[in-house]
């Protein structure tokens, strides 16, 4: 396994100066394509993106790509060695976009969003967006006392991960003292449009 993420970039127009910089995780059986194709919705065009691949190989589909397995047999295996691989990359992205984490909002769909909440919570970033995910077990157990400020979105008809997940992650991340901004949507397990115009308003707030 590689020792770091590939990953799409999508920077300004040429001769600007990138306001922030937004990293989004795919969920499981996805990749960093199918997220990338949502970039016009994200209405940030000011913005650099990173989309990065997970480094595992999703088990029923050679095109698709997870943070780790979420077969009952395997649950969660290969979760110990993404969360490193991400923080790691995480990191290093300054030295790599000039972009610190001051200014980056890391967000994330379904296993993507429960990637962003495990390794974002523990980073000075500008903010973390979870998009239809849920809380990995432990997750909350952290000395650290300054958190990002955190946009949790969530559909209520979500048949993948119930909207019960998103209020017991509503519940932890708000007994840590995080600033918290939560909606729900008349939706299932997908991005929407108003999902992303909200996403729109936390990123511009997060970074102004």
């Amino acid at each position: 396994m590689t020792k770091t993420l590939d990953f799409i970039k999508v920077s300004p127009p040429k001769g600007q100066e990138p306001e922030g910089l937004i990293v989004a995780l795919h969920g499981w059986g996805a990749n960093a394509q199918d997220v990338a194709s949502l970039l016009p919705f994200f209405n940030l065009p000011n913005y650099q993106f990173l989309f990065p691949n997970a480094p595992f190989v999703y088990p029923y589909s050679p095109t698709g790509k997870a943070w780790y397995d979420l077969r009952a047999e395997n649950m969660y295996e290969g979760l110990t060695e993404s969360r490193q691989m991400v923080t790691d990359w995480l990191i290093s992205i300054e030295s790599n976009t000039g972009i610190p984490l001051s200014r980056t909002i890391l967000s994330g769909f379904s296993q993507g969003g429960a990637m962003t909440l495990d390794v974002g919570l523990s980073l000075p970033l500008a903010g973390l967006v979870v998009m239809s995910g849920y809380l990995h077990p432990g997750v909350g157990a952290t000395t650290n006392s300054n958190f990002p400020p955190t946009l949790i979105m969530h559909g209520r008809q979500d048949e993948v991960v119930p909207v019960q997940a998103a209020w017991k992650t509503r519940e932890t991340v708000e007994s840590l003292g995080v600033a918290l901004e939560y909606h729900e949507f008349d939706m299932g397990h997908e991005i929407s449009p108003q999902m992303l115009g909200v996403l729109r308003n936390f990123v511009v707030n997060a970074i102004a």
